[in-house]
């Protein structure tokens, strides 16, 4: 049974233009036929054909609105497949520090699902790891004393997840990067405020996240990352 559900999964995940779907979902918003149509280079027949056998294979959800019908992840662990499969996908490719030192672009900073990932995504998290307010367990972070009275100051309380049935934080390997960034819980509402007090901003059409200059001296000031 694991075997057949295996096969079913990845089958549904390597077919080319269904690849390209999930890739194309990859920035967390939800999206019509017609513009997953135009986004993976499909006609609307193939789409829908497409969409039909990632929904029956609880990959996608679809929300209806009115006359639309809105496709997206079914859940976050979806999100993380399609992001391991970039990193095996790049994983060969070389990464130069002239790549890293680009300070644009979805390998600097960009949304992985509903998180930050890129160059940006790993600094920042393992900026939290050296002050101590995040450590490595298996395959997900443990949050100190230290990291929740931190945390408090951009809004963020641990009594927020008390009742979330999503894993608090995840280790979520970058394709770029090759490294971990947070994922999970925390690294969504983490990005979200980071949204809200304008440390960064969505660059239109694209998973590309700039930073602003009151982000670039607010992770300064409370990371000591030096951009």
């Amino acid at each position: 049974m694991e075997e057949t559900n295996f096969v079913s999964v990845t089958s549904l995940l390597c077919e080319p233009s269904r690849a390209k779907i999930l890739w194309n979902l990859l920035d967390g918003r939800a999206y019509t036929a017609g513009e997953l149509a135009l986004a993976a280079d499909l006609s609307t027949t193939s789409v829908s054909n497409h969409l039909s056998k990632l929904l029956k294979g609880n990959l996608l959800k679809v929300d209806v609105q009115g006359r639309h019908r809105y496709y997206s992840f079914a859940s976050s662990e979806v999100a993380y497949a399609v992001e391991s499969m970039a990193y095996l996908a790049n994983k060969k490719l070389p990464n130069t520090e002239n790549q890293r030192t680009q300070k644009i672009g979805v390998k600097y900073c960009r949304t992985c699902y509903d998180h930050m990932a890129g160059y940006l995504g790993v600094t920042i998290t393992e900026a939290m790891e050296k002050k101590g307010y995040l450590q490595k367990s298996e395959n997900h972070y443990l949050v100190t004393q230290k990291g929740w009275t931190w945390f408090s100051q951009l809004g963020i309380s641990q009594d927020d997840f008390s009742k979330s049935r999503r894993p608090l934080t995840r280790q979520c390997l970058d394709w770029s990067e090759r490294r971990p960034h947070l994922a999970g819980h925390l690294g969504a509402i983490l990005l979200n405020k980071m949204l809200e007090q304008h440390w960064f901003k969505k660059v239109e059409f694209s998973r590309e996240l700039v930073v602003t200059s009151k982000g670039n001296q607010s992770l300064y000031d409370h990371l000591g990352i030096k951009l």
